[in-house]
């Protein structure tokens, strides 16, 4: 019994050291050779870093595309759902309280037109991104706000769509962030 002790806890001593220290320090180090030195993907204006193109942010102000709502009030900290099934009444009023609020905000858009992602959380509360249908479904708003030719905005989201994965895996998507500074660059 002593022999298979001190063996269990040689490997085991072992399996800590190339786990919990070799493996990190490997990961870390492939990690420094990407182009962001590990840090994520930063997105920069005028030299300054004002966000990650991972994280998604908190956009109210009418003149910007409005990012999908979040459970955890975007806090990058952590991430989470509202764990509310499709019944909860909470849940319900919630949604209805964000249908009531784009309405107000973007008049002349029909409630059967307004893309659910823009009314429901994502499951992580921290997506950075749209589809394409909900960035066009607010060109009215911000360009008559900005006083912009609503073509100029709806090229402006095209130009700023990515598509698929390799092609085929996965929607078109578009980064509410870098769509927005984009927006700002309009002239």
């Amino acid at each position: 019994m002593k022999k298979y002790l001190l063996t269990s806890l040689k490997l085991t001593l072992v399996l800590i050291i190339l786990c919990s220290v070799l493996y990190p320090l490997l990961i870390a180090a492939v990690g420094k050779l990407t182009p962001s030195g590990g840090d994520g993907e930063t997105v920069k204006v005028n030299g300054k870093v004002v966000g990650y193109a991972i994280v998604g942010q908190k956009f109210t102000d009418d003149k910007y595309f409005w990012s999908r709502p979040s459970a955890i009030d975007y806090n990058a900290a952590s991430s989470g759902g509202s764990n509310k099934g499709p019944t909860n009444p909470h849940y319900l009023k919630q949604v209805q309280d964000r249908i009531d609020t784009f309405l107000v905000h973007n008049p002349g858009v029909d409630k059967k037109d307004i893309p659910a992602e823009l009314v429901t959380a994502s499951g992580s509360g921290e997506d950075p991104d749209l589809s394409p249908a909900a960035a066009k479904v607010q060109v009215k708003r911000i360009a008559a706000i900005r006083k912009i030719d609503e073509q100029k905005i709806y090229a402006l989201v095209d130009q700023q769509t990515e598509g698929p994965l390799l092609g085929f895996l996965g929607p078109s998507k578009v980064n509410v962030l870098k769509l927005n500074i984009a927006l700002d660059e309009l002239k």
